[in-house]
């Protein structure tokens, strides 16, 4: 943590113990600091004023995900966040009028190639082979008027630090901090690179998000799993793609596809832009105004994804690796906005927060089954109905089976019978900190204020969910408990050593 953070997280921590009508007067004091404007194209924007340095951060959300990858596209809202750090006309080029043509060839290119490649009859090899150079040829004509990582250069240059992005299942966001007094330099770079975005690098960069599959799916045994896992437990709801991609389809999706994905997400109405820092509202409103005005209002897009049909059976995939053992199961739960989205919440910190967790104590402290134990909500993502999640890492001599009887019992006690006070009261306490911990620090205050303010339509809702955990009783959490962590609801993947699932059948023989 910063030295800031340590010198005031105690009296912090002190305050988070407070009845809940302090959070009420938090509530009110952020509310004197914070500005909220939606601009005439559609552009929501929230300022929150904090002058202890003079310094700022911002989160720009984009309310598009891999959930929002068109089909046969998946992979295609990571790509553009790669796309994002390209440039503009003016950044990250020699000279434009040079290379627009260039890149237009290169479209031309390799739509002429991947057309005769996807042939399934007739295809002709020989002339395969000359449209792949062609295409090869002019992406190589395209990069020599390319500067390479100026975009990041410039920001480096002016005292930037944090240059990121993500992409989840829900979502895209963008941050980093700078300087107080390159807040316009800020708003024009930033509000540059989605009026007029360039894709030039394309094929390279797309060729890069694959190297990243590989590594952090195909190479890993944990993220094969979670893969397999993630698409078993939905069939329908497009949670069920790879976040990543998968190969086939990053093997074959094009510019234009994600300048088509571009055009139909990131427009202002389906955007937030959240300041935190030493600025003033006035001053910062009318500088972004004047940058981020410029994007075109466009129609907010229409959420069509799919409904998850009801689970009706148990699923379960087995992968036998040469791979330390894991176990990992689900069960469906509403989304976010659900009423008993803070019994999930409670139950979460219950079963799997830190070394007083249920999980901890039983599976790894007292009986010494795994080395590693722990539950979670929203996987792969909370905009939509999600999964509540628990995994297991076996102990040495130890079995996933022996895992799953054993989480299997720890969910039975928490039906069966009603947490203490002490517990209960240890995790609202818990809850309360945690939000005071995340107020403290510039780039996280921006990006939970900018989900919030996206996901809810109002940044108070940060506030809020600490109220509604605080109002959960045993009661609720039995109910939820009785009505989600059942057989029917449930997905199993499971990884056994290739030698320990071998072992049972040369026994058999013997």
């Amino acid at each position: 943590m910063k030295s800031l953070t340590r010198r005031i997280l105690p009296v912090l921590v002190c305050l988070a113990l407070a009845a809940g009508a302090a959070f009420a007067q938090d509530v009110a004091s952020f509310e004197k600091r914070i500005t909220v404007k939606k601009l005439p194209n559609g552009l929501t924007v929230l300022i929150f004023e904090r002058p202890e340095a003079p310094v700022f951060s911002f989160f720009t959300h984009v309310n598009a995900g891999s959930a929002q990858d068109p089909k046969g596209q998946s992979g295609l809202a990571h790509m553009f966040e790669h796309m994002a750090f390209k440039g503009t006309p003016v950044i990250g080029t020699r000279s434009y009028a040079m290379e627009k043509p260039a890149l237009a060839k290169v479209e031309k290119a390799y739509n002429a190639y991947n057309a005769e490649r996807l042939k399934q009859v007739g295809r002709d090899e020989k002339k395969l082979a000359e449209l792949e150079k062609a295409w090869r040829d002019a992406i190589a004509a395209a990069d020599q008027h390319v500067v390479e990582n100026e975009f990041g250069k410039i920001i480096d240059e002016n005292g930037g630090v944090g240059l990121n992005a993500f992409t989840s299942s829900d979502e895209t966001g963008y941050f980093y901090s700078l300087p107080a007094n390159r807040l316009e330099l800020w708003a024009y770079l930033e509000s540059e690179r989605f009026l007029h975005p360039v894709f030039r690098e394309f094929y390279k960069e797309r060729d890069v998000v694959h190297e990243e599959r590989r590594l952090r799916v195909d190479s890993q045994p944990i993220g094969r799993l979670v893969e397999q896992f993630v698409s078993l437990a939905f069939l329908a709801h497009p949670y069920h793609n790879s976040g990543i991609g998968w190969p086939w389809e990053l093997e074959n999706f094009s510019e234009t596809n994600a300048q088509d994905f571009f055009n139909k997400y990131y427009v202002p109405s389906n955007m937030v832009v959240a300041v935190v820092g030493d600025v003033k509202a006035r001053e910062t409103l009318a500088i972004i105004e004047k940058y981020f005005g410029r994007l075109p209002a466009r129609p907010k897009p229409l959420d069509d994804s799919v409904v998850e049909p009801p689970q009706i059976g148990e699923r379960k995939v087995v992968l036998k690796e040469a791979a330390q053992p894991i176990y990992l199961e689900g069960y469906h739960r509403p989304d976010v906005r659900d009423p008993d989205a803070a019994v999930y919440d409670v139950i979460a910190d219950l079963m799997s927060k830190g070394r007083v967790s249920r999980l901890y104590r039983s599976l790894v402290r007292d009986q010494k089954l795994a080395l590693v134990a722990q539950g979670g909500n929203y996987f792969p993502g909370d905009k939509y109905p999600n999964l509540f999640y628990f995994i297991a890492l076996p102990n040495q001599g130890k079995t996933p089976e022996e895992l799953r009887a054993a989480i299997h019992k720890e969910i039975d006690r928490l039906r069966a019978e009603d947490v203490s006070d002490e517990e209960l009261q240890s995790v609202k306490t818990r809850a309360q900190a945690d939000l005071i911990r995340g107020l403290a620090d510039n780039e996280g205050l921006a990006q939970d204020l900018g989900t919030h303010q996206a996901r809810f339509g109002d940044w108070r809702e940060l506030f809020r969910r600490i109220d509604r955990i605080d109002k959960v009783s045993k009661t609720d959490i039995r109910r939820v408990a009785a009505k989600t962590f059942v057989e029917s609801n449930r997905t199993v993947a499971i990884i056994e050593t290739k030698q320990a699932a071998e072992a049972p059948a040369q026994g058999a023989k013997q």
